[in-house]
């Protein structure tokens, strides 16, 4: 953190607008003791002071990583369950990707584990992936060998070792926003303010306690971390040093959070559009601006060569909009230049070009490329804005969830009830109006006259680059977050942050104070300090004793039937045998008998999804004929069904599973209700119901050899000569 000392003008060196420090403006140049060390102050206050900053962060940190770790231990009882127990309650994906952990640990030795996830024909049956390639599982793969290399197999089970490491990154997450607060306001009371909102907002702020392993869980702290390095780059004074260690300390954080999480293209995409925004209206200069785009650029360049060469990362849009940012910038030199009307008109037509150019980019890229893995993402942004079909099977998937929703006025009501909305929208107004403002100063003092480019620097109101840097981030990923609830996780964290630097800094209160004549230095001082201090006082008086009974409050995993199907599947198939069914129900059957799947939840591949759409006639209106050459296409020796999926009742009608597949193969839905006029009756009964009966023309193709209250399964026979013997199967379980 550096001090935001009055700039010395310099005809030979760049800065941005918003550098400069006015005597209005507060909190551009409160002392804060932080800074004051990194400029060589060593005061004994300095240092006390800035000592006791870091321990807060480092002791809420370590609060969240016990609470939450807390949390999932007295849900599941996860230390008293079986190992079976344990794995099951890796839930859908999460599953899926801690198996590969577990298959690591397995393998005799770490040259021959990279070998079988490189070459791996156990995920997709009748297919060898590159798993390193298709999926971001670098991650299980560090901590497996990792895992090896420490001496602490003798106390420390594999499974803890990789929950707690998910955890402790949830200590990272906290100081990353922390520290994000801390630099925005000056105040280590913004960050300790962050921390306690992070904490109490934790159905809002992450979902790790009960979705460990998903890729989010892993990559948002480094998106954390990310901010907070951008945040310290774009503030003035850092020395030469200070900026190539803050570059660096973004690559990595932004290569880390690439390499963790498919969807990182799409969330630097929006990044991109804030870096774009601005350097349009002058708050960044051309360094800053090129040195962000490169940095993004080179950490998704380093992941794609990990990924051995993924294409889905050179056709992101992007990668795209960067080339296309820079080409045009550099190619039009006079952008910059003129009166007020004539500056906006060329942004407007900027704006043209690079957009233009962008799609046309991405578009001969996938092209040559061949890419159609992330097709199935644009068809869910067009059907859910409905610019787009409606009845498309894979955005159908997406649109039918909750998660990918439009984000619940509950969620807003949770926030303001612990203090944390109010002041963030206060906040949030104040600095988008002075963000208009001094981009509107910003332009007309670049295209004026030089009295007026003089006078422009006498203004009073303007913005520091960091802090138009966030207020642009929260801005947009909050549009993110409304108009799809998963994504909320991006935004309500870096949330806490400008809600707490609106209350420890001084652009809310200088006005306020100023409006009551009552702005002193003293006076600003003492609200800055007390406030925030209030309001903590008001939060452990409210919540802590809510805490106290959540973590004193014991659940333990109750699971028997699922439980008891991969029993039967450990003990009863042998090891080679391929399992066909649901995505999620496919992840967990992998993870705890390690039989080969015909498709799983990882979704990003066009083979993949119609293999899966596929294997899912089997809760369709199909004939026992055609679902029989569907799963021996596909490989699969056994057929799971679920009663949960065949008689499902979550969803609403024309959201349910076989409602989808029956819209999708032009068939009239179940239930009371309005149908399509171009639907028509299937000539076939629904596959998952008759098939329960045992009629002829079902039990001459599929075996039942298992069964309980939640899963049947069949063996899909081979296909012989009328003649032949049938092979004997195990007895159904009842």
């Amino acid at each position: 953190m550096t001090a935001l000392r009055q700039r010395k003008g310099s005809k030979g060196k760049e800065q941005p607008p918003g550098a400069e420090c006015q005597p209005q403006q507060a909190n551009c140049c409160t002392d804060h003791h932080a800074g004051k060390v990194l400029h060589g102050d060593w005061s004994w206050g300095s240092i006390v002071w800035t000592s006791v900053g870091w321990s807060v962060s480092v002791g809420l940190g370590l609060l969240c990583c016990i609470y939450v770790a807390t949390l999932h231990e007295n849900d599941l009882w996860f230390s008293n369950i079986k190992e079976v127990e344990r794995e099951i309650s890796f839930r859908t994906e999460c599953g899926l990707y801690y198996s590969y952990y577990k298959q690591m640990l397995q393998a005799p030795t770490i040259q021959e584990g990279l070998s079988d996830l490189i070459h791996d024909n156990l995920t997709e049956s009748k297919r060898t992936i590159n798993l390193l390639q298709r999926m971001n599982i670098y991650q299980e793969v560090f901590l497996s060998v990792l895992y090896r290399l420490l001496p602490i197999q003798s106390y420390l089970e594999p499974v803890y070792f990789y929950i707690y490491t998910v955890f402790s990154l949830q200590a990272v997450y906290v100081i990353a926003l922390y520290l994000t607060a801390w630099l925005l306001s000056g105040s280590w009371l913004a960050g300790a303010l962050t921390g306690v909102w992070y904490i109490l907002n934790r159905v809002d702020t992450t979902r790790v306690e009960f979705t460990i392993s998903l890729r989010e869980n892993w990559s948002l702290p480094f998106l954390a971390l990310q901010v907070a390095a951008i945040t310290c780059y774009l503030r003035p004074q850092l020395t030469a040093l200070q900026q190539k260690v803050m570059v660096w300390l973004m690559y990595v954080t932004t290569f880390c959070f690439c390499l963790t999480w498919q969807f990182n293209q799409f969330i630097l995409l929006v990044q991109a559009l804030i870096i774009y925004t601005l350097d349009c209206i002058d708050f960044l200069t051309t360094t800053q601006v090129t040195t962000l785009y490169l940095v993004q650029v080179c950490s998704l360049l380093s992941v794609w060569l990990l990924q051995f060469c993924n294409s889905m990362i050179l056709g992101s849009l992007v990668l795209s909009f960067i080339v296309a940012a820079l080409f045009i910038r550099h190619c039009q030199s006079g952008l910059k230049t003129g009166s007020l009307l004539a500056r906006l008109g060329k942004l407007l037509l900027h704006t043209a070009m690079v957009l233009l150019l962008t799609f046309t980019i991405n578009y001969l890229a996938k092209r040559v490329l061949q890419l159609r893995s992330d097709e199935h993402i644009f068809k869910f942004i067009k059907s859910k804005f409905a610019l787009g079909q409606t009845r498309d099977f894979d955005a159908s998937l997406y649109l039918c969830e909750e998660a990918f929703g439009v984000l619940p006025l509950d969620t807003l009501e949770r926030l303001a009830g612990t203090l944390l909305l109010y002041p963030y929208i206060l906040t949030l107004l104040l600095l988008s109006g002075m963000l208009v403002v001094s981009a509107l100063q910003n332009l007309r003092a670049k295209g004026g006259s030089v009295e007026e480019r003089k006078g422009a620097e006498g203004r009073v109101v303007a913005l520091r680059p960091d802090v138009a840097y966030n207020v642009l981030h929260t801005l947009f990923y909050g549009l993110l977050a409304i108009s799809t609830m998963r994504m909320k996780y991006i935004w309500t964290g870096h949330m806490c942050a400008i809600a707490a630097y609106g209350v420890c800094g001084t652009e809310l209160w200088t006005p306020l104070l100023t409006t009551v004549r009552c702005n002193s230095k003293v006076l600003l001082r003492f609200v800055r300090y007390a406030v925030p201090l209030a309001m903590m006082a008001c939060l452990y008086y409210k919540f802590w004793p809510k805490l106290m009974e959540e973590v004193s409050e014991l659940r333990e995993f109750h699971d028997p039937d699922t439980v008891e199907l991969m029993t039967w599947i450990s003990t009863k198939t042998h090891k080679g045998a391929v399992f066909a069914g649901s995505m999620q129900l496919l992840a967990g059957i992998k993870l705890c008998t390690g039989r080969v799947l015909t498709n799983h939840p990882h979704y990003e591949d066009k083979d993949l999804r119609e293999r899966t759409r596929q294997v899912y006639q089997v809760y369709a209106r199909q004939s026992p004929v055609d679902v029989h050459e569907i799963l021996r296409a596909a490989g699969a020796d056994y057929v799971v069904l679920e009663n949960s999926i065949c008689y499902e009742r979550r969803h609403r009608r024309g959201c349910r599973l076989r409602d989808l597949l029956d819209l999708a193969n032009g068939h009239i839905m179940d239930g009371p209700g309005e149908n399509d006029p171009d639907l028509v009756p299937a000539s076939h009964p629904r596959f998952c119901e008759a098939i329960k009966t045992d009629p002829a023309g079902y039990t001459t193709l599929f075996t039942r050899t298992f069964q309980n209250k939640t899963f049947h399964v069949y063996r899909v026979k081979k296909k012989r000569k009328k003649s032949a013997k049938t092979l004997s199967e195990p007895g159904a379980t009842q």
